[in-house]
């Protein structure tokens, strides 16, 4: 079976290619090897075995001859970036998935897909999901890392609850709040302070960023359109990603790059807020693991699946690891700053992932021991630092407490 990856040289992208082909399928890639992800070309580890091709898939010339005898896809391509390229988020992100349909459409024989796989992010999810214990009127509410273990006693208390209104999807928090150094998300209707809960698929679909919107169209066109033409679909909400491959060029490569690329110039990592927010870290093999499940799962068709590491860590916490993972004796560092578009807490309920029989089986530790190991066969990796650093403080991405 043919199967196309579009953005199959990035971080994701090539870890699912490479399954992919141990699996027996014979694999194309597209990728437009964008410069800010990929400034010195093709990677070299990209197998011999797949058939590359170096384009645009919002262009429906370089798609089209992509596309052509493809069984399968994994549409994976997407702009992604703390610029505010407000438009090029929804013309890389959501036009090509719109142009994937109409290409089908207009010519099944040419293009004979039966099934494509979406990359959607855990960003269409936004702020989040919380519960306000006092609206609930049931004391105690169990923490994320007891729902992680067993939902079964907040689900009771949902059940038992006098007010529905105790559930809470909050719009991001206000500039002015974030300048207080105040973190947390509070209770709308009584002031209480919201306790997180696991972010589900069918109840978090509230995106407030250009990144997160363009997502969250994709699904919508992923499903509606699946549906109408007889395509089957499935779309992948990643959390937070880390790995072998992932790129240091950009500064939108996360936590493990920013706080590895810092210690290697020896200079602590620097904690965003007061370090508290938790998150939820995922390996790239798991995530390749679980796009090949659900591509090869006739029940998956037609859902959105979080894709997360099921284990919730504070940024303080994965700095401390990424210190004692590296033997260095620094102390990492909470300045008072915060960034702009970042959510309090997102930790993903992977219960609809796991009744497929996957779950994440690497953890936090073993992200951050893969990561640099591979940054250390890297070279030019230092000059990457300051740079996005200086980038992010010019676009304002990059804020400080008021005095």
């Amino acid at each position: 079976m043919n199967v196309l990856v579009t953005g199959g040289a990035g971080f994701i992208g090539s870890h699912t290619v490479d399954l992919l082909l141990e699996k027996g399928y014979a694999v194309r890639v597209l990728d437009v090897l964008q410069p800010r992800v990929h400034p010195y070309g093709k990677p070299e580890y990209l197998p011999k075995e797949v058939e590359f091709r170096q384009g645009d898939v919002a262009e429906p010339d370089d798609l089209a001859a992509a596309l052509e005898g493809m069984d399968f896809v994994f549409h994976l391509a997407a702009y992604q970036d703390y610029m505010p390229d407000f438009s090029r988020f929804v013309h890389t992100n959501t036009e090509s998935t719109a142009l994937l349909f109409e290409l089908i459409v207009s010519d099944p024989k040419r293009f004979p897909v039966q099934k494509i796989v979406f990359a959607a992010s855990q960003s269409v999810s936004g702020e989040g999901k919380y519960l306000c214990p006092a609206c609930l009127g049931m004391g105690r509410v169990p923490s994320i890392h007891e729902q992680l273990v067993d939902q079964s006693e907040l689900d009771s208390l949902l059940r038992t609850a006098r007010f529905t209104s105790a559930i809470h999807h909050p719009s991001p928090r206000p500039m002015e709040q974030l300048r207080r150094s105040e973190w947390e998300l509070h209770c709308p209707d009584c002031g209480t302070e919201l306790q997180p809960l696991l972010i589900d698929e069918a109840t978090c679909n509230h995106p407030h960023t250009a990144y997160g919107i363009s997502k969250y169209a994709i699904e919508l066109l992923a499903f509606n359109l699946g549906r109408r033409y007889g395509i089957d679909t499935a779309a992948m909400r990643y959390t937070y990603v880390q790995g072998p491959r992932n790129s240091f060029y950009n500064a939108y490569s996360g936590i493990a790059r920013r706080f590895a690329l810092r210690i290697r110039a020896g200079l602590p990592p620097v904690c965003y807020e007061d370090g508290q927010q938790l998150r939820d870290y995922v390996n790239v093999y798991d995530v390749a693991r679980a796009n090949v499940m659900v591509l090869e799962a006739p029940e998956a068709n037609g859902l959105a699946y979080n894709v997360g590491g099921g284990r919730a860590v504070t940024v303080q916490e994965f700095a401390e690891m990424i210190l004692s993972i590296s033997g260095s004796s620094l102390q990492a560092q909470i300045p008072g700053e915060f960034r702009l578009g970042d959510t309090r807490h997102t930790v993903s309920d992977v219960s609809r992932m796991r009744a497929l029989g996957w779950q994440p089986t690497i953890p936090v530790e073993e992200n951050i021991r893969q990561y640099l190991g591979w940054l250390d066969t890297q070279s030019r990796s230092a000059e990457y630092l300051d740079e996005a650093e200086r980038i992010m403080a010019e676009q304002g991405v990059v804020q400080r407490v008021s005095p």
